[in-house]
């Protein structure tokens, strides 16, 4: 365990921001999720409007550094290739 009370403080700090962090990846893989089900189900309005919300969370991770913004382009691409694939 931590030594000194700048390391004390230091692992309060990582853990906190690791909570928070996990919070927002697994909001992530939600709206992702959300994405995906509507595509498989067929109903084209319903993808886009889940598209939609996802797009912004993405973006937003991508930005708080949760994921590489690289991973949140192709991410974007996939779903929306799917998107449009549909009949």
């Amino acid at each position: 365990m931590a030594n000194s009370a700048q390391a004390r403080k230091r692992a309060r700090q990582s853990e906190k921001r690791r909570q928070h962090n996990a919070s927002r990846r697994s909001l992530l893989r939600t709206r992702i999720k959300q994405v995906i089900k509507a595509i498989e189900s067929g109903d084209k309005t319903a993808a886009m409007a889940a598209y939609g919300k996802a797009v912004p969370t993405i973006d937003r991770m991508a930005g708080t550094d949760i994921i590489h913004k690289h991973k949140a382009a192709r991410h974007k691409a996939r779903l929306n290739a799917r998107i449009k694939a549909m009949a």
